[in-house]
């Protein structure tokens, strides 16, 4: 015969709760690559390319602040907008001085660092006058680029050429003597050393008599008041035996 199992209804209700109650495992945790966030470089810019720049910069301010103000005396005198001059010629003004020392600048490293020739600085001058008017050029117009490029390479090599020639003339100039007409009437004189060493030395033989005087001085006045303080003790004795007599 065969056993026949009747299940009771609340057991299976039991197992059910259990089976809902019990935790569910936690996911499995993600295999996959994890992102790292670099930090970020600082990025400036190179250590030659700021020589350059800033000086020119500072140029270049120097110049608009110039280009400023006659751009607005410009526009009083021709009764036009003074702000508006002033605005447009700063910026041609900024930018003839940035490109100019700029450039300037480019061509005496390329020459090398303290190797520059007479002639080396003239021809760097003429190029960055060059760059400088073709950019002055392009501001004003394209027709106004080749003959500014030409005008201030001319400018450039000209100016750079007298710098040269009074460099010159001042390093090899010979020190100047006080002789001539001027000289003569003049309240200012130019010492030598020796003249200067002469002075001073009047003034510290002055100063020695004058200390030898007041050192006379001195002793006369002690050697008075020793004799005044001999003849009171002096007088002091001859009271007394007076007195005893």
């Amino acid at each position: 015969m065969k056993r026949m199992v009747v299940q009771n209804p609340e057991d299976e209700n039991r197992q059910s709760r259990s089976s809902t109650s019990s935790p569910s495992p936690p996911p499995a945790a993600e295999t996959g690559p994890v992102e790292r966030t670099r930090p970020r470089q600082n990025q400036s810019f190179p250590p030659d390319l700021m020589e350059i720049l800033v000086p020119s910069l500072k140029v270049g301010a120097a110049a608009g602040a110039c280009g400023v103000f006659t751009g607005a005396a410009a526009g009083i005198i021709r009764s036009a907008p003074t702000l508006f001059f002033s605005v447009i010629a700063g910026g041609q003004w900024f930018t003839l001085g940035t490109s100019y020392y700029a450039t300037r600048l480019i061509c005496l490293r390329h020459f090398g660092e303290g190797e520059q020739t007479p002639g080396d600085k003239v021809k760097a001058s003429t190029v960055a006058g060059g760059v400088a008017g073709t950019m002055g050029g392009l501001l004003r117009g394209p027709r106004n680029i080749i003959p500014g490029a030409v005008m201030f390479s001319l400018f450039g090599a000209g100016g750079q050429a007298i710098a040269n020639w009074r460099a010159t003339r001042i390093a090899n100039a010979a020190p100047k003597t006080s002789s001539g007409f001027w000289s003569r009437w003049s309240p200012i004189k130019q010492l030598s050393d020796q003249d200067y060493e002469n002075i001073l030395e009047e003034k510290l033989l002055r100063v020695e008599a004058d200390i030898a005087l007041i050192d006379d001085r001195i002793k006369e006045l002690r050697e008075s008041e020793s004799q005044i303080k001999d003849g009171d003790s002096e007088g002091g004795k001859s009271r007394g035996s007076s007195n005893k007599a």
